[in-house]
């Protein structure tokens, strides 16, 4: 379920994977500043395994804000963000068992696209609910199989942002923060990426994206964002 400004949205559900049934990632009444101002209070949700929630609002309403604080790169003003594992574990934070894909595709320019790959599977690692799949399978997914041996700054627009999804492949995780992930992206690799999510959530996956494009996803669950003005409609 999700709640912003005391309504409450049922999310639906896609096939669970069996032992990732009972794993769930909740934010309880956040908070966030931004500069010396409220960008949004209460916001609360509560995801399970196979469920998606996308974030909706104009520029500047606290979209990425929040993904950000869900994901542990921001303090919360107030609040909570949990996780519940795969097995009933509560003693992690979210941020261990989450893939943030930001607006910038944080890989490096001068090395190939497998070196970049085999760099971020080495680094992250696997979370213990799964396994990632190889640099060659991760980049086959996302449609550049035969590009592996370029720079990645040799690549389009496009492309490299592809290749920032396949980051996502390489390593596990079960829970994707993705904020605007079609940047760039054509109408071809909109349909791509939104294959991968869904794949992601048949297997138990859980998916919060802020995203000013439809992503085409089943059951997704959606949460206005309002910036300032809401924040001081609930002070108020």
């Amino acid at each position: 379920m999700t709640k912003n400004d005391g309504q409450f949205f049922r999310l639906g559900t896609t096939q669970k994977q069996g032992d990732r049934q009972h794993m769930r990632l909740s934010a309880d009444k956040l908070a966030a500043r931004r500069g010396e101002d409220l960008i949004f209070v209460n916001v609360s949700f509560h995801l399970e395994a196979g469920d998606a929630l996308i974030l909706l609002g104009a520029n500047g309403s606290g979209k990425s804000t929040l993904l950000r604080v869900v994901a542990g790169l921001l303090t919360p003003e107030r609040g909570t963000v949990s996780f519940i594992g795969p097995n009933g574990e509560s003693d992690r934070p979210a941020r261990e068992a989450s893939h943030y894909l930001g607006h910038r595709n944080a890989i490096k320019h001068e090395l190939t696209v497998a070196e970049n790959l085999a760099f971020w599977k080495a680094f992250l690692g696997n979370d213990p609910s799964g396994s990632g799949v190889t640099v060659e399978e991760a980049a086959e997914a996302v449609g550049l199989a035969d590009i592996t041996h370029l720079p990645f700054g040799y690549l389009s627009a496009g492309q490299q942002r592809r290749i920032a999804f396949a980051k996502l492949l390489v390593a596990h995780r079960p829970v994707w923060i993705l904020d605007e992930p079609t940047a760039a992206l054509d109408a071809a690799a909109n349909r791509l990426l939104g294959g991968l999510i869904a794949a992601h959530r048949k297997t138990g996956g859980i998916v919060l994206a802020a995203t000013h494009q439809p992503l085409g996803l089943e059951n997704a669950g959606e949460l206005q964002m309002t910036g300032f003005a809401g924040a001081m409609e609930e002070m108020w």
